[in-house]
């Protein structure tokens, strides 16, 4: 079943692993892990030292990822993004987190992230 077809839950199902993953190792710093998941788009963008850069910005600012909860998916023919609420251990408020999955030969690939 492609991912358009899925229900919210099968989504999140696949895709709440993934954000795990990519809040632990964007924690540790872990490029290799990081983009583990990535589409061929993504991996060309975060680099080893870009992953760095946004990785001791944020963690210096707004601390490390806490907890997350699913707000929505959002459809479209080739692909899915899904929204999270955000919380950070040192920055007071709600944040955004964002990823667009794609499949790919099988797997379902990231192809934009985003925490804001």
């Amino acid at each position: 079943m492609t991912l358009e077809r899925m229900s919210d839950e099968e989504i999140f199902r696949i895709a709440n692993p993934i954000m795990d993953n990519l809040m632990d190792a964007s924690t540790a710093i872990d490029h290799e892990r990081h983009i583990r998941d990535f589409s061929d788009r993504m991996k060309a963008i975060v680099t080893e030292e870009y992953l760095q850069k946004v990785c001791e910005k944020y963690q210096r600012e707004k601390g490390y990822f806490s907890r997350r909860e699913r707000v929505a998916v959002f459809r479209r023919p080739d692909a899915v993004a899904m929204i999270w609420k955000q919380w950070f251990t040192k920055a007071p408020g709600e944040f955004v987190a964002e990823m667009l999955l794609i499949e790919k030969d099988g797997r379902y690939l990231v192809d934009h992230a985003m925490v804001f």
